[in-house]
């Protein structure tokens, strides 16, 4: 006997919905897509033109018609649609950033627990093969180095760099932190757009953690790189690349595995290794996880809750950028 499968509407079916849409259509094992909803004829045609599937004029028609609905439409449109559907008690995937506000973000969480529904998050990077692969590896970090770039593109520039960019790798630090906030500082500027293109950011947490995060929609070249330092070495993770470097401090009479090693002093070793990547579709992974935290009760990977952490700190940083009277929300 197969899989139950879900019926699953699709709200928003611009550059990133008709993405979720084919990658939807390829798990019809798991999903029957019964149509999208998207108010843009332009989108619209485009996309029944190219998958043959429905357009529904009527966004509670869908809601109603629907087990769960995949809400990929611009930001600003994120409350409306998840709260409808959670209104309805429908299971709900939400694309990041959850919402625009943490007020919106923590009303939807208390309407997915009133409803006893599935809620999940797009911070598409925890299902990154790379971040997989190095997620075990990561015990008690120290400090973080991260830079996210990526060269220069309006579709996204409704919003800062942080709630575009920046957000992911919040979300990974926090996963990864268990340690409460204690100070964020943080810099940037805007170029082209009316908030920050590029900003840089220092989290400090009260266990004594630290976070250094640079984000740039600016760039000449894509980077999406995190370097993770703890007692036991550190972590490069390329998320652009999919690739994860571990560099293993060990007792020197301790056998160590690696492509090198070698004696850093009297007392340890140095090796270096390549942990084996398991390449998949990370969009596609969400969407999987998503099926299974509903039909297969398995832990939501990332909740309302984890967004709201995510999209609280985004606001601090924000207002920082704000209080320091920063030209970066006043550029014409």
């Amino acid at each position: 006997m197969g899989e139950q499968k879900l019926k699953i509407g699709v709200f928003g079916a611009g550059h990133l919905g008709r993405i979720h849409i084919r990658l939807l259509l390829e798990l019809s094992d798991l999903f029957e897509l019964i149509g999208f909803y998207d108010p843009s004829d332009e989108s619209a045609e485009k996309t029944t033109a190219e998958y043959h599937i429905k357009r529904w004029d009527d966004m509670q028609a869908l809601i109603d018609a629907a087990d769960c609905v995949d809400v990929v439409a611009p930001t600003l449109h994120h409350y409306d649609i998840a709260y409808k559907a959670l209104r309805s008690s429908k299971h709900v995937f939400i694309e990041k950033p959850v919402a625009e506000t943490t007020e919106q973000a923590k009303i939807l969480l208390d309407l997915s627990r009133e409803a006893g529904v599935i809620a999940q998050v797009g911070h598409v990077e925890r299902f990154n093969p790379a971040f997989r692969a190095a997620e075990p590896l990561i015990v008690k970090p120290m400090f973080f180095e991260i830079h996210r770039l990526a060269q220069y593109n309006p579709r996204g520039t409704d919003v800062s760099v942080i709630l575009d960019l920046m957000i992911h790798d919040l979300d990974i630090v926090l996963s990864c932190v268990n340690s409460s906030i204690r100070r964020i500082s943080a810099s940037g500027v805007s170029v082209v757009s009316r908030t920050p293109d590029i900003t840089s950011v220092r989290i400090e947490f009260d266990n004594g953690c630290v976070a250094n995060l640079t984000a740039s929609r600016m760039s000449l070249n894509n980077m999406r790189k995190t370097r993770i330092f703890q007692k036991t070495g550190y972590l490069v993770i390329d998320f652009l690349n999919q690739s994860v470097d571990q560099i293993m401090i060990t007792p020197k009479d301790e056998e160590t595995p690696g492509f090198f090693s070698f004696q850093l002093n009297d007392d340890v070793n140095f090796s270096a290794l390549k942990p084996e990547i398991k390449k998949t579709n990370a969009i596609q992974e969400e969407l999987r996880s998503f099926y299974n935290s509903i039909v297969h009760n398995q832990p939501v990977v990332v909740s309302i809750d984890d967004a709201c952490r995510a999209l609280d700190v985004a606001y601090q940083i924000i207002d920082k950028l704000k209080s320091a009277h920063l030209s970066v929300f006043d550029n014409n």
